[in-house]
C-alpha cells in the first residue's frame, strides 16, 4: 500500500496545452486556415488567426463559416476534413520548432518522476503528427475527439487529471491562450501561463516566459 502524501497541496501532475505552448504550430495554422478560407471565398488575416488561437476544430469551422457569410457551398464536415488533413500534412511535411524551454521541462519532469500529460484541442490527426516530428511522448493524452465540451470547458483538463487519478487542484496547467487558461482555472487547476498572445492578469494566475519555465517554478 502507498503512504498517503503528507503535504497536502503536493504536485501530483503537470498537464500541458500543445499548439503555442509546446509547439509553434501557428504558422501552420495560419498557413491552413488562409488556404480554407480561400476555398470558401472567405477573407483572411492576422487578426482571424489571432481570434482562434487555443480554439477548437468545432470553434475554427464555424468562424470560417461565418466569415464566408452565406456564400460557402461547403458543409461543415468538409470544412473540419480540410484544416485537419491539411494540417496533419503540412506538420509531417514541414515539421515543428519546439518552444524554448519545453524539451528541457519535460525532461527535468521526467528526471523527477513527475506524471504528465498533454491536453490539447487538436483532433487526434494533427496531434499524433506533432508527436511523431517532435518526438514527444505522454503517459496520458486529451485531444479534441477525446471530450464532448472543448475549452474553455474545463472537461479536456478535468478528463486529464482523471486519467492521470490525481485531484485538479494537484495539477498545474501550463497554457499559453485565455481559453486554455478559462478551460484550467473552472477545472480548479492551478495557473502558469506562457502566453503567445496578451493574457489578461487574474487572481492566482502565474505567468512567465517560455525560456524561464522551470520545475522549481512549480513546486
Amino acid at each position: 500500500m502507498t503512504a498517503p502524501d503528507p503535504r497536502p497541496e503536493a504536485l501530483r501532475a503537470v498537464l500541458f496545452d500543445m499548439d503555442g505552448l509546446l509547439v509553434d504550430s501557428e504558422p501552420l495554422w495560419f498557413v491552413v486556415e488562409r488556404e480554407v478560407a480561400e476555398r470558401l471565398g472567405a477573407p483572411w488575416g492576422e487578426a482571424d488567426q489571432e481570434a482562434l488561437i487555443g480554439g477548437s476544430l468545432e470553434r475554427t469551422v464555424s468562424y470560417l463559416l461565418a466569415k464566408a457569410d452565406g456564400a460557402a457551398t461547403a458543409g461543415r464536415a468538409d470544412v473540419a476534413r480540410w484544416l485537419v488533413d491539411g494540417m496533419a500534412r503540412l506538420v509531417l511535411a514541414r515539421g515543428l520548432p519546439l518552444q524554448p524551454g519545453g524539451a528541457r521541462l519535460l525532461a527535468a519532469l521526467d528526471a523527477v518522476g513527475m506524471p504528465c500529460a498533454l491536453v490539447t484541442a487538436s483532433s487526434r490527426a494533427i496531434m499524433d503528427a506533432v508527436l511523431k516530428v517532435t518526438g514527444l511522448s505522454f503517459g496520458v493524452t486529451v485531444c479534441g475527439e477525446d471530450v464532448r465540451r472543448p475549452k474553455p470547458d474545463p472537461e479536456p483538463y478535468l478528463l486529464a487529471a482523471a486519467r492521470l487519478g490525481a485531484p485538479p487542484a494537484r495539477c498545474v496547467v501550463l497554457e499559453d491562450s485565455p481559453t486554455g487558461i478559462a478551460a484550467a482555472q473552472a477545472a480548479g487547476c492551478p495557473v502558469i501561463a506562457v502566453p503567445s498572445v496578451p493574457v489578461p492578469p487574474g487572481p492566482g494566475l502565474i505567468t512567465v516566459k517560455q525560456e524561464t519555465l522551470s520545475v522549481a517554478a512549480m513546486l
